[in-house]
């Protein structure tokens, strides 16, 4: 069964074309990474697959409903987003921002139930952001924040959840702990997880699937032994196929 489904899917920003009829299937329980140069069309992609972007033309469904025709509140209980750059804006403790990832569940009068507060610490726990809790959230670093938002969205439990590079403001045993969270999410737990990634190997070496993006179209998708030829390292992102080191498991990048 599709978790996500993208028919014809075009989207433009002031005239400018940013995705030209897409087609895209993303099967219930898949890992999949969004890859692709700068300006590719990744994010807007995500954009679409969450529902967001504005103008977009085609449709988008949503475990097989179309997504403009569900509440916010029913989008929220089916998928979860980790955007890239998030602005607090006014003075928030760690905890109080994973706990709205709780709201689509919370009783209108009774607010937060003890379930809501269970998942709320499980979540800042599997994280691993325990010593950050009582902090005013403005004050973290940009890769401490990104790991309080992934919190949120584990708090929230939903079966599909969308990341915009969730890797790339966080060191690399951050990074690597990142990944395999969202293996553990996947693999135990049977969570939908769709990721832009620009570090090529490290979306090679962590999911299964990778679909490419150039210039708003999809170029290539399929496994990593499948599609990151010499001809697509070279066609797409503009680099010498010789920095792409093949080994007999996953994909090793240099420079890309």
């Amino acid at each position: 069964m599709s978790a996500i489904e993208l028919r014809g899917v075009s989207l433009a920003y002031r005239g400018r074309g940013a995705l030209s009829d897409v087609d895209l299937t993303i099967d219930a329980g898949e890992r999949v990474a969004l890859i692709g140069p700068n300006g590719a069309g990744k994010s807007s992609l995500l954009r679409c697959l969450a529902g967001v972007a504005q103008g977009r033309r085609g449709a988008v469904l949503l475990d097989g409903a179309p997504i403009e025709g569900l509440s916010r509140e029913g989008v929220a209980r089916r998928l979860a987003v980790v955007p890239q750059q998030s602005a607090i804006p006014f003075a928030t403790r760690v905890e109080e921002v994973v706990a709205l990832g709780r709201l689509p569940y919370e009783h209108p009068f009774f607010g937060p139930r003890e379930a809501d507060r269970l998942a709320v610490r499980a979540a800042i726990e599997r994280v691993g952001i325990a010593g950050l809790v009582g902090r005013d959230a403005r004050e973290l670093s940009l890769g401490e924040r990104q790991l309080v938002l992934l919190a949120m969205a584990v708090a929230q439990g939903s079966p599909n959840l969308l990341l915009d590079e969730p890797t790339v403001h966080l060191d690399l045993r951050h990074q690597v702990a990142t990944m395999d969270l969202l293996v553990d999410l996947n693999e135990r737990e049977g969570v939908t997880i769709i990721a832009v990634l620009h570090d090529v190997a490290l979306a090679a070496h962590f999911f299964p699937r990778l679909v490419v993006l150039d210039r708003g179209r999809i170029a290539a998708d399929g496994s990593p032994a499948a599609i990151l030829t010499d001809e697509l390292v070279r066609t797409v992102f503009g680099v010498d196929p010789g920095h792409v080191r093949r080994q007999a498991g996953p994909v090793a990048v240099g420079a890309v």
